[in-house]
C-alpha cells in the first residue's frame, strides 16, 4: 500500500535515492494517512471480492450496502476502481451477447 501511495504522490517516478518531499507531496501524504479507517481493506482483499461485488451490482442489488468495505476501497483507490469498471464492462458485454 505504501508503494502505491508513494507512486501516486511522485507520479510513479522511481529514483535510486530518496529526495525530500515537496510541501504539496507531504500535505497529500498526510491527508491520505488521515483519511484511513481502522476497518478498511487493502487492494488484495478488495480484488478478491470484486467479482461478488460486480455480481451484486449487475443483479440490481445495492452492492455498497452489502459490501461497504469494498465500496469504501473503490472510492479511495483509483487502480482498484479501474479494475472494477473493466470487470463490470466485461460482464455487461457478456450478458448482452448472450
Amino acid at each position: 500500500m505504501m508503494r502505491r501511495l508513494w507512486a501516486r504522490i511522485t507520479g510513479g517516478k522511481q529514483k535510486a535515492h530518496m529526495t525530500p518531499l515537496q510541501p504539496d507531496q507531504l500535505a497529500q501524504m498526510v491527508s491520505m494517512v488521515a483519511a484511513t479507517r481502522p476497518d478498511e481493506i487493502g487492494c488484495d482483499a478488495c480484488y478478491e471480492q470484486l467479482d461478488r461485488f460486480a455480481d451484486l451490482h449487475l443483479a440490481g442489488k445495492n452492492a455498497s450496502d452489502a459490501m461497504p468495505l469494498v465500496q469504501d476501497h473503490l472510492d479511495r483507490c483509483a487502480e482498484c476502481r479501474e479494475e472494477f469498471e473493466a470487470l463490470l464492462a466485461a460482464l455487461k458485454a457478456e450478458v448482452e451477447s448472450a
